[in-house]
C-alpha cells in the first residue's frame, strides 16, 4: 500500500516546475535591479549626504519592489513545492499579508513618482498648479509616508479576512451551519474586494491623469517652441518624464488586468493562462525599474559604466 506524502514533502508536477523556474528567475532580476537603484543612490547619498525628492521616491520604490518580489516569490515557491504548510493558519496571513503590503507600497509610490514629474516638469499658469510646484518637495515625504500607512492599513484589512475566512471554515465544519458562514464570507470578501479594488484604482487615476497633464504640457510647450523657432532644455524633461508615466500607465493597466484574471482563475491553477499572468506579474516590478533607470540620467550613466565594465571583463576572459 503506497503512503500518502506528509505535509513537509513535495509533490510537484511538470507546470509546477516550469512555474517556479520561470518566477525565480524574474524575481531574482527585479531584486537585483531594484538593488542597483538602492545602492546607487545610497553611494550618491554618501558622497552629499542630502536626496533630493526623486531620489527619495525612487529609493522607498526600490526597496518596496525589492520585498514585494522577496514575499511574493516566497509565497508562490511554498505554494507550488509544499502547499500543505500553507494549511499552517499563521503563515498563510502573514506571507499574504506582507506581499499585499508591499505591493500596494510599490503602486502608491509609483503613482506618488509620476505625479511628481507632472507637477515638477508641465509648465501651467494655473495658480493653485505653480503652488504645487513651489510645494511639491516639502510635499514628497508626507507623500511617501501616506503611501506607507495605507499599505499597511492594507495589509491588516488583508490578515483579518484570512483570518475570519479560516475561523469560518472551522466553525462550519464543527456546527455545519453552511448557510451562516456563506453570508458571512460572502460580505467579507464582498468589502476586502470593494476596498482592495479602491486602493488600487486611486493611484491608477492619479498616473492617468499624471500622463494626460504631462502630454497637454508637451504638446503646448512644442507648440510654442515651433511658433518662435526656439530650441528650449525643458523639451528633453518632457520626453523622458513621459516615458516613464506612460510606460507605467501601460504596465499598470496590464497588471491590473493580470491581477483580476488571478481571481478568475483561482481554481484553476495548472493552465498556460496562469502560467502567463505569474510570468507578467513577476516581470513587471524589474521591467518598469529597468524603464525608470534609462529614464534618469545619474542611474543611466551608472547601469551604462557596469554594463561596459561587464563586457570588457567578458571579452577579456574569451581572450585568454
Amino acid at each position: 500500500m503506497e503512503a500518502s506524502p506528509s505535509p513537509q514533502q513535495s509533490n510537484v508536477t511538470a507546470y509546477g516546475a516550469t512555474t517556479v523556474a520561470v518566477i525565480t528567475l524574474e524575481a531574482f532580476a527585479g531584486m537585483w535591479v531594484n538593488a542597483f537603484i538602492v545602492c546607487v543612490l545610497c553611494i550618491a547619498w554618501v558622497k552629499k549626504k542630502m536626496w533630493n525628492s526623486n531620489e527619495k521616491i525612487l529609493l522607498l520604490l526600490g526597496c518596496s519592489r525589492i520585498r514585494f518580489a522577496c514575499f511574493a516569490w516566497v509565497y508562490q515557491f511554498i505554494s507550488i513545492i509544499y502547499p500543505n504548510i500553507l494549511h499552517v493558519q499563521t503563515i498563510l496571513q502573514l506571507l499574504a499579508s506582507c506581499a499585499a503590503v508591499f505591493n500596494y507600497s510599490n503602486l502608491w509610490v509609483s503613482a506618488c513618482l509620476c505625479g511628481f514629474y507632472c507637477i515638477k516638469i508641465a509648465n501651467f499658469r494655473n495658480s493653485f498648479f505653480i503652488y504645487l510646484k513651489g510645494k511639491v518637495d516639502r510635499m514628497v515625504p508626507w507623500l511617501l509616508l501616506g503611501s506607507e500607512i495605507v499599505a499597511w492599513a492594507m495589509g491588516i484589512v488583508i490578515y483579518d479576512l484570512h483570518e475570519t475566512l479560516q475561523r469560518n471554515n472551522i466553525t462550519a465544519t464543527c456546527q455545519g451551519n453552511f448557510w451562516e458562514v456563506t453570508i458571512t464570507k460572502d460580505i467579507h470578501l464582498l468589502f476586502s474586494c470593494f476596498l482592495s479594488g479602491l486602493v488600487f484604482a486611486l493611484p491608477f487615476l492619479a498616473v492617468m491623469f499624471s500622463a494626460v497633464f504631462l502630454l497637454f504640457s508637451l504638446w503646448r510647450h512644442k507648440r510654442t517652441m515651433q511658433t518662435s523657432s526656439m530650441k528650449d532644455l525643458s523639451m528633453d524633461a518632457h520626453i523622458r518624464a513621459m516615458k516613464s508615466v506612460l510606460s507605467f500607465l501601460v504596465m499598470y493597466s496590464i497588471n491590473f488586468v493580470c491581477l483580476v484574471l488571478t481571481i478568475i482563475y483561482a481554481m484553476k491553477k495548472e493552465n498556460i493562462i496562469t502560467l502567463l499572468i505569474y510570468i507578467y506579474l513577476f516581470a513587471f516590478p524589474g521591467v518598469h525599474s529597468l524603464i525608470l533607470i534609462f529614464s534618469n540620467p545619474k542611474l543611466e550613466k551608472a547601469m551604462l559604466k557596469i554594463l561596459s565594465y561587464m563586457k570588457c571583463e567578458f571579452f577579456t576572459k574569451w581572450e585568454l
